[in-house]
């Protein structure tokens, strides 16, 4: 986003983190789904973006217009949500629908939080993104932009039915519908991080040829906490072919002390002879 839509977020955000210290879990949880139902239909209809972003208009037009539209159709706290998101101002009508969308998937990570769930919640999202990336039939099939995201969608309920919370399945939802334009693996990814960041935490992505003990794992998420002064979400991934070592990725750091990259700089090394 560019300044002026970061500063609109910004003032909605907050507003939702005022109200979610008053309410209970299943408020907002509602709130949230109205948040996100009114950012699906700002994706379907561009005009509505338009007008509703448009600088030409006061925060109060756009607001009024916005409650003129919806109001008795969602709930009424994610109306006011939206009214004071609205009212700001934006530099594009697709960061309008960006704030929107971001603005529900906060809603329901701050609803998991208040319902003490937020950590499992993190790690569903994880573990289901490692599932789909290892069943490429099934990565493809969710990811396939042709078909119907309400086909998509009842495939992931299915696979989650029973083993997730429903705040992770309907993020799974959001991720499915391409959430900020990203990719479905992307948009995990980013909810992934979006979690560890309400509960103040940075996310290390970790590779393995196999698994770490619990004390490896703890181990090293101290000496990470203590480089990044942050406490770190360790994210395993076991991969048989770096045959050894450990890979570790923190936002744009990569540390790479696997076998596999080693080989491959000693190949590279012996080409060039």
């Amino acid at each position: 986003m560019q300044a002026a839509s970061r500063e609109s977020y910004k003032v909605a955000a907050e507003h939702l983190d005022t109200y979610v210290r008053g309410a209970q879990p299943s408020a907002v949880l509602s709130a949230a789904d109205g948040l996100l139902s009114v950012a699906a239909l700002l994706r379907r209809e561009p005009r509505l973006r338009r007008a509703l972003s448009e600088p030409a208009r006061s925060g109060a037009d756009r607001a009024g217009l916005l409650g003129d539209m919806l109001r008795g159709k969602i709930d009424a706290e994610a109306l006011d949500l939206l009214a004071s998101l609205v009212a700001g101002r934006w530099s594009a009508p697709s960061e309008l629908l960006d704030g929107a969308e971001r603005l529900g998937v906060e809603a329901l990570l701050a609803a998991a939080d208040a319902a003490g769930e937020l950590g499992e919640v993190e790690d569903e999202l994880f573990r289901f993104g490692q599932v789909v990336s290892g069943q490429s039939a099934l990565s493809n099939a969710l990811a396939d932009p042709v078909a119907p995201i309400q086909r998509r969608a009842a495939l992931a309920r299915e696979l989650l039915a029973g083993k997730a919370r429903p705040v992770t399945v309907r993020l799974v939802e959001v991720a499915l519908g391409g959430f900020g334009g990203r990719s479905f693996s992307g948009a995990l990814t980013r909810l992934v991080e979006l979690a560890a960041d309400r509960r103040d935490r940075q996310v290390a992505y970790v590779t393995v040829a196999a698994p770490l003990s619990d004390e490896d794992e703890r181990r090293l998420g101290a000496s990470l906490t203590a480089i990044y002064g942050r406490e770190v979400s360790v994210k395993q991934t076991v991969d048989p072919e770096v045959l050894g070592g450990v890979s570790v990725r923190v936002g744009s750091d990569l540390y790479d002390g696997t076998i596999l990259r080693r080989l491959n700089e000693t190949r590279n090394a012996l080409a060039k002879r």
